[in-house]
């Protein structure tokens, strides 16, 4: 099976293991792992932040950016399609008691007039706006790079109306890499940003939220009032060090596998895809009138390609490590015998 749901579904390699199995451990809770402080330290310098913190999940970064930067019965502004709102069960409503209002294209773009324009008026019956996100790279937009100098417009006009900034960098190695520009650079506007080492990494479980101390420390507050904390954490942090240390200039290979699929794919019966839109590791490929994607994608199971539907008529495929070129060349050839036969 050649599986392209996610770059999520990937398997730590052997010499990962052998560094989870040796990570030197403690308790978390008080402070005591030393592979988690060691990885702290380190994603907090990468970023650019003064402090981290080491989560389970980048649902719980972004939903701990959210509860200590907002107050209950605020808003956040975010992009079309944005995490929050598709894939983190409503938690920002549930658990912090902030709506969220997306704005902009389905790329997930936003320009700064869009959301100076969304700013709710200082009215008592309208929502407090109090947090301003950005996804980068775009889930939902296919991988698409927010533009940097956008988002320094966007800060720059946040801030002068005293509004929080909070980066949604699952995938910020993927814009990293894809640019040239260091990760701290692509954070710096933000307040907090959080980042997952299981997406594109290659580690089994973690992400981080990275910002001023103030407010890390008040998210490891949150973090435990949600049951997020945890005791021997070293081992899942040591598989978060190896893959910064080893798996982030290969993500090159990524986008060039992911681009080769959709210049493949591109002018095939029944597919409407341009290639230029393949920036990082995403290809949404968006099919005509006459063909559904949730058959299809169970069709391409059957013929050994995994990937989902994610919408009536695009299917998502994203490259990682566990894919190789040839991988993705016999993954084109599926795909395009499938799609072009279920007319």
């Amino acid at each position: 099976m050649i599986d392209l749901r996610s770059d999520t579904v990937t398997r730590p390699s052997p010499a990962m293991r052998e560094a989870m199995a040796r990570a030197e451990v403690g308790d978390d809770v008080f402070g005591e792992d030393p592979s988690v402080r060691a990885l702290e330290e380190e994603i907090a310098a990468i970023t650019g932040k003064e402090a981290a913190l080491f989560v389970s999940s980048g649902t719980m970064g972004n939903q701990l950016a959210i509860a200590t930067q907002t107050r209950h019965g605020d808003e956040a502004i975010v992009s079309e399609g944005a995490h929050p709102v598709w894939y983190e069960g409503a938690a920002g409503a549930a658990m912090s008691g902030v709506q969220c209002l997306s704005i902009g294209t389905a790329a997930g773009f936003y320009t700064a007039d869009e959301m100076e324009a969304a700013i709710r008026p200082p009215v008592y019956w309208s929502p407090r706006t109090s947090l301003v996100c950005v996804e980068n790279t775009h889930n939902r937009g296919g991988g698409r790079i927010f533009p940097q100098a956008e988002v320094r417009a966007i800060a720059e006009r946040a801030r002068a109306r005293g509004l929080a900034l909070h980066l949604d960098g699952a995938r910020l190695w993927n814009a990293s890499v894809a640019t040239g520009l260091a990760i701290a650079e692509l954070a710096a506007p933000f307040d907090t940003v959080s980042v997952c080492f299981s997406k594109g990494l290659g580690a089994p479980v973690g992400s981080a939220l990275c910002g001023p101390r103030r407010i890390i420390e008040e998210a490891r507050r949150i973090r435990k009032r949600w049951g997020g904390a945890m005791r021997q954490s070293g081992i899942l942090a040591a598989g978060a060090t190896y893959a910064l240390a080893h798996n982030r200039a290969r993500l090159a290979e990524d986008h060039a596998n992911a681009k080769l699929l959709a210049t493949c794919l591109a002018g095939s019966p029944g597919v409407r895809l341009d290639p230029a839109t393949v920036e990082t590791n995403i290809v949404n490929i968006d099919l005509d009138e006459n063909r559904k994607a949730e058959p299809l994608s169970k069709l391409a199971h059957e013929a050994g390609v995994a990937l989902n539907a994610y919408g009536p008529r695009r299917l998502r495929a994203v490259t990682h490590l566990d894919v190789s070129r040839a991988d993705v060349e016999r993954a084109a050839e599926v795909l395009a015998r499938t799609i072009a036969g279920a007319a």
